[in-house]
């Protein structure tokens, strides 16, 4: 049986003896019903207890508190929410039995009210936690839809923000992002009230740099942090230190995905009366679960839209070039329809008038022709006559002697005219045209060419700017006009037999003998014109020294090939380029017309090498290409590379001359990867360089190996462009030192390169693809920058630094002014820096050389002649050029011996006494033994730098010892 629920306490009031006090009591239990705490109820029992004359204090008493004997205590009520019982310590004698019963009556008055206050305690804390409850799923909902939202990603981090700010006090929040491939942490959202300078959202930092702080030690504990800073540091010890402002209260959570830390989210507090509690540590690290997965979702949906968003621009840049290709082909079809039509109107039967408005029809039909004539010119009058007119303001144009508009200007040179307003004017200043109809925006004339002769003139003009004439309007119209001018020479043809059979009706013979005349040269015409036809169609797709395909025609073929590979791979091909050696050096000794029939004849014996499907064409200079299709194995196409290379090597004769050549092959086989016919034949081409670079008259096969290269090489060009930018190129120095103390008396800017990837490069590893993409001479100038800019700090008063000129700077005919300005910008003196430059230097334009080097040392700069010894070494270069300093090669210092002489020591002696007797000093290069130093002591040199005495360094690595 369930227990019955006790029963409620008796709550009958005894009845007092005084009325007073039974007012007082009544107030009483009103007050008491409406306290709202327990502190309320024991000081209206402290008020009955007085007015009951009773002596003693009420007093809150725990259940283990044990009772004092001496004191005697009365308990009244109790207080379940604190397990707590209010007694009354009496401190004089025992009050009398109506006076306790009237106690104990209102202490249980006092027990109903204290578990009411209990039970509406319980309630409201229910309430508050349904209430946090429910906050929290609200939170979490809003997280979940923050991931599939369509903002972007820092609009959400704001929302998140403002989610987490519901919940707890998040004013100073930030979400921090770790990357433990590169070590990095990034602060995509960072809202702070105190600091300055916070962390840009799309800056990646190293962990290092942060090292200690509280997000390093939040990422690499990856448990919850929260506290005081004087707090946390006590429990970080010796790993803490503050990064940014001194906050009251942190807090940060870390976001782990598959067990590793990717990230934390992280409050502060700036107030002194606002702390974070363990609640709020633990709902934040519940709600940065979710938060977590709202980022991954969100980062993975933004990757999809990205990849979608590159898919459509490669889709919409094919259909871009899929419409030019479309519209290409609908102005082809257009065209020749007009041409088709322009000759039937000049074989049918109307009148000439009609034959002008048809003809202005299907120009109209091409281009913009609202105004529109056609001028003919009669060679006996020069009457220049205009048959066909329509235009908007000269609607009448009579005929007029031939006088110098822009019509006769056509005419005189016989050339296309596109003019517009300033054209016309600079042609009216140089008095080519000195009257002009109404003045159009564009004018746009083509001459009617019969031969080699001008019979007319095509033009047409635009009056307003929204319809103007380019190029290919021009070359459209002019492309027109010949047939029109055929058309018209065959409309006056018909035109004049028509007349002369009306004049000569009755002399029917030679009417009739005419008109055989008239038709004879009409076929021939007709027969001229197709012939001019295929001729055109040969050259364009034929070379015009040897007759053979040219690149047009060999991509079309090799496209053909490509296609009908990747539909069946069984249906081999090879594409095989051909370059002659030396060919430059046969053009040059024995003239470019021997050059041009060896040419052809090596198209004609590379040809006979092959099956009649096979192609060869020439693709310009000295470069041939082959096309083999049908063949059973890519063997094949080496055997017949070799074939070529043994028929080349025999000897051509041309004229008297018996001339020798040979040739370099390079082959490419078709793969899948292969989309386009010029991929074939660009490897093909890097193929043919590397047979040149393994010694020339050979055959290489494109591998792999040569796709690396060629990709090396691009990505080595990128990245020096790249480094130009970044300012990643840095002189280093080598020091000077006088042999006998090794006292630094200057310094040797050298090339080197902070590669970001690779590390310190030094020049021999990227100055020649430097030199071959064209950014040597920038990397220079980035060196001149900087040593000139150090200088001052690394000599001071006295020494210098040499700075290496190559020869492509002596081409600019304003180096010396250029190097001059550097020095006053960075206020050098100019006897601080020493120019370096070699002898090949000096080749080329020797008087610009000698110009600019005079130039500059008689301004204060130093000459010196670098690798002396190792060029021509010509003595007229050291009275010819204002040298002050010869240094001597290292390939001599590295031959010195440790004892005796040889004959390196004898060139270095000679070299001294050479230098000596013009007063100039001698530095050499390359000293790495102390037996070499002593030699060069023993001949007089007094001067040398190599790694004996120091390598190459940074200026920040030689500052100390120059200050000292």
């Amino acid at each position: 049986m369930p227990s019955q629920p006790a029963p409620p306490p008796r709550l009958v009031r005894p009845a007092p003896a005084d009325p007073e006090l039974g007012l007082l009591l009544r107030d009483a239990v009103e007050q008491l019903f409406a306290a709202p705490d327990a502190a309320s109820v024991m000081e209206i029992f402290e008020t009955v207890v007085a007015e009951c004359g009773v002596a003693g204090r009420m007093v809150w008493r725990l259940p283990e508190d044990g009772g004092d004997e001496r004191t005697p205590c009365i308990d009244l009520a109790e207080d379940p929410q604190g397990l707590r019982t209010l007694s009354l310590q009496l401190t004089a004698d025992e009050p009398d039995e109506a006076t306790l019963d009237l106690l104990a009556w209102f202490g249980r008055l006092g027990t109903v009210r204290l578990r009411q206050q209990s039970e509406t305690t319980r309630l409201y804390e229910a309430i508050s936690r349904l209430a946090l409850a429910e906050r929290l799923q609200r939170a979490l909902y809003a997280i979940a839809e923050q991931a599939g939202a369509e903002h972007d990603m820092t609009e959400m981090m704001r929302s998140l923000h403002t989610i987490v700010g519901s919940l707890m006090y998040a004013e100073n929040f930030y979400i921090v992002l770790y990357d433990e491939a590169t070590d990095t942490v990034r602060f995509p959202y960072y809202v702070d009230t105190v600091d300055t300078d916070p962390p840009s959202p799309d800056e990646s930092t190293p962990l290092q740099e942060i090292e200690h702080s509280l997000t390093w030690n939040l990422l690499k504990g990856g448990q919850p942090l929260m506290g005081s800073i004087d707090e946390l540091a006590q429990q970080l010890r010796g790993r803490f230190r503050l990064v940014g402002p001194h906050c009251e209260h942190w807090l940060g959570v870390p976001l782990n995905r598959d067990g590793r830390v990717v990230g934390g989210i992280v409050m502060q507090s700036y107030r002194p009366d606002t702390h974070y509690t363990q609640h709020d540590r633990e709902l934040l690290g519940y709600v940065a679960q979710h938060v977590q997965s709202a980022l991954e979702r969100r980062q993975a949906h933004a990757e999809l839209e990205r990849r979608v968003a590159d898919r459509t621009a490669a889709l919409r840049e094919a259909n871009r070039v899929l419409r030019q290709q479309v519209l290409q082909r609908q102005r082809g079809e257009r065209l020749q329809a007009a041409l088709f039509r322009i000759a039937e109107l000049a074989s049918a039967s109307e009148s000439l008038d009609n034959f002008y408005a048809a003809v202005h029809r299907v120009i109209g039909g091409l281009i913009y022709a609202r105004n529109f004539y056609i001028a003919l010119l009669d060679d006996e009058t020069q009457q220049l006559t205009f048959p066909y007119s329509v235009d908007e303001i000269d609607s009448v144009r009579p005929p007029r002697r031939h006088g110098r508009g822009a019509t006769e200007y056509v005419l005189r040179h016989g050339k296309p005219l596109l003019a517009g307003p300033e054209d016309i004017d600079r042609l009216v200043a140089l008095g080519e045209i000195t009257q002009f109809g109404a003045r159009s925006v564009c004018w746009l004339g083509v001459p009617l060419l019969l031969g080699e002769r001008v019979m007319g003139v095509l033009a047409v003009q635009s009056y307003s700017p929204e319809h103007t004439y380019n190029e290919r309007d021009q070359e459209l119209l002019t492309f027109v006009s010949y047939h029109v001018a055929n058309a018209l020479q065959r409309k006056h043809n018909a035109e004049s037999l028509k007349q002369a059979y009306a004049s000569l009706e009755r002399r029917v013979t030679e009417r009739t003998r005419a008109l055989a005349l008239a038709n004879r040269d009409l076929r021939e015409q007709i027969a001229e014109r197709e012939r001019v036809e295929r001729r055109l169609k040969y050259e364009t797709l034929h070379d015009s020294l040897t007759g053979l395909p040219n690149r047009t025609l060999l991509l079309q073929r090799l496209e053909g090939a490509l296609q009908r590979y990747q539909a069946n791979p069984q249906e081999l091909f090879a594409v095989l380029f051909i370059d002659l050696d030396r060919f430059k050096v046969i053009n040059d000794s024995v003239g470019h017309l021997i050059g041009d029939d060896l040419l052809f004849q090596v198209g004609g014996r590379i040809r006979a090498c092959l099956k009649t499907r096979d192609v060869v064409a020439r693709l310009g200079g000295d470069e041939f290409a082959v096309l083999l299709e049908g063949i059973s194995d890519f063997t094949k196409a080496t055997l017949i590379a070799e074939r070529i290379i043994t028929e080349l090597q025999a000897p051509f004769r041309l004229g008297a001359k018996e001339i020798f050549t040979s040739a370099s092959i390079g082959i490419a086989l078709p793969s899948p990867h292969y989309q386009r016919a010029e991929e074939l034949l660009r490897d093909a081409d890097a193929a043919m360089y590397n047979a040149k670079d393994q010694g020339r008259h050979r055959a290489a096969l494109f591998d792999d190996r040569l796709r690396r290269e060629a990709l090396s090489l691009l990505e080595m060009e990128g990245d020096l462009r790249r480094a130009l930018a970044r300012n990643e190129f840095v002189p280093f120095y080598q020091p000077i030192v006088a042999l006998a103390d090794g006292r630094i008396v200057g310094y040797e800017a050298l090339l080197r390169w902070n590669h970001p990837d690779r590390g310190l490069l030094a020049p021999g590893e990227f100055l020649v693809v430097a030199e071959e993409s064209g950014c040597a001479e920038s990397i220079d100038w980035q060196i001149f920058e900087q040593a000139f800019a150090q200088t001052p700090q690394l000599v001071g008063s006295e020494g210098f630094v040499s700075i290496n000129v190559s020869g492509r700077h002596f081409r600019s005919p304003d180096l010396d002014a250029r190097l001059l300005a550097l020095l006053r910008r960075h206020e050098v003196p100019p006897h601080s820096i020493r120019i370096e430059v070699t002898e090949r230097a000096l080749l080329d334009n020797p008087a610009q050389v000698k110009r600019i080097l005079e130039h500059l040392q008689h301004n204060g700069v130093g000459i010196a002649l670098d690798d002396f010894g190792t060029g021509y070494s010509s003595l007229s270069y050291l009275h010819q050029y204002p040298f002050e300093t010869l240094k001597v090669d290292r390939s001599f210092i590295t031959e010195l011996p440790h004892v005796g002489e040889n004959q390196a020591v004898a060139v270095v002696r000679a070299i001294q006494v050479l230098a000596d007797s013009l007063r100039m000093k001698v530095i050499a290069e390359g000293i790495e033994e102390e037996s070499q130093r002593a030699a060069l002591l023993a001949v007089g040199c007094r001067y040398g730098q190599g790694f004996l005495f120091a390598e190459p360094r940074p200026a920040s690595a030689w500052l100390p010892a120059a200050a000292s």
